[in-house]
């Protein structure tokens, strides 16, 4: 979990303005912390006690950046970009936020080649980095509250989650809100993982995995592939996961103060768009909380401490214990939603995906 360390910067002018647009308009359920980071707790919930790790070599490489919130441990390069992110707008509505995301397409890191494939109907991008082995795969089904986000807007997640993997990463285009309300987004994640079966994968050299709300489809595509029989993949990876459209958690209150991107009445509204004027809030596959998550496979949950859904992420690992699953938690106290989006401009960042990238591999062997 040491990833990128060496290369920890400030960033220039160019990489600020690409922050902005990477992170302005991702999507009114997408957050960020007021507080910095400090090392990961690894939470593993497969045996009780819990317990609590550090990540080996934050403290040390903190050591001479300045300026930092006392007790920070985060890079200094973190800290200027999330003061830039703090100072942002919130775009207006979602056609505001839809035409600003087309601002934050990227090519693919070098080193990884996408081609557009049509997977039973639904626009995917197989991003295939040079050197590769086996025939695992990952499907990705990116965040932006079910309304925004597209294959472009999680290129640089996507593509260094390959890069750093050594193996594919099949991106999911699937149908947004309000056009396509619930259950639009699980049926398109459900047909993908179909086509991959078809064409050839074995089902535990499969991964899934998502973020924010893709992380809450990530976990509602496992239920679903389950409850119609399919075989299961061999894990997933839900990173700051959205799987209550209630909104109940307590979260939502206690890190009010400290997320200054998001509100509960902001998650209700768009919860509303995604579920439709007909949609229950307490259907499983809209809020994987609500369901039975039995007989899923493993899991590894990312999320920042300061974060309004760090109670989605505590209750889905404590339910998916409860219920049998082989489930790691981590919280990753003061780094902000869905950081590994920012891969190369920091080494948080880098590290985030480098943990993904080191769960994964050792279940899909690669």
């Amino acid at each position: 979990m040491s990833a990128g360390f060496a290369d920890a910067r400030c960033p220039s002018r160019h990489d600020r303005d690409l922050v902005l647009e990477q992170h302005a308009v991702v999507s009114l359920v997408r957050f960020r912390p007021c507080r910095l980071a400090s090392p990961a707790q690894r939470i593993d919930t497969t045996t009780p006690p819990l317990t609590t790790l550090c990540r080996p070599g934050a403290c040390a490489r903190n050591q001479g950046n300045q300026p930092h919130p006392e007790g920070s441990m985060a890079s200094e390069a973190f800290y200027r970009i999330r003061e830039i992110i703090a100072s942002q707008d919130m775009p207006a509505d979602i056609d505001a936020m839809r035409k600003g995301i087309e601002l934050t397409a990227r090519p693919l890191p070098a080193g990884v080649t996408g081609e557009m494939v049509d997977a039973n109907g639904v626009p995917c991008e197989l991003q295939t980095p040079d050197e590769t082995t086996g025939d695992a795969i990952v499907q990705y089904v990116h965040g932006g509250g079910y309304v925004a986000g597209s294959i472009g807007s999680h290129r640089n997640l996507t593509g260094h989650l390959a890069l750093k993997l050594g193996c594919p990463v099949l991106s999911v285009d699937y149908r947004l809100a309000p056009e396509h309300p619930h259950p639009a987004p699980v049926e398109d994640s459900v047909a993908v993982y179909r086509w991959l079966l078809d064409r050839g994968y074995p089902a535990d050299r499969i991964a899934i995995a998502g973020d924010s709300a893709g992380g809450g489809l990530t976990m509602s595509t496992l239920m679903k592939l389950r409850d119609v029989g399919l075989p299961l993949p061999a894990a997933a990876v839900p990173i700051s996961p959205w799987v209550d459209m209630s909104g109940t958690g307590e979260s939502a209150v206690t890190r009010s103060d400290r997320d200054p991107m998001v509100s509960a009445g902001d998650l209700t509204r768009i919860a509303g768009v995604f579920l439709g004027p007909d949609g229950d809030p307490a259907d499983p596959y809209a809020s994987p909380l609500e369901g039975d998550l039995s007989g899923l496979p493993p899991l590894l949950i990312h999320c920042g401490d300061d974060e309004v859904l760090l109670s989605d992420s505590e209750r889905l690992a404590h339910k998916a214990r409860t219920s049998g699953v082989d489930v790691t938690l981590e919280v990753w106290p003061e780094m902000i939603h869905v950081w590994h989006s920012m891969a190369g401009l920091f080494p948080e960042a880098d590290e985030g995906i480098a943990r993904v990238a080191e769960y994964l591999g050792e279940r899909l062997e690669v």
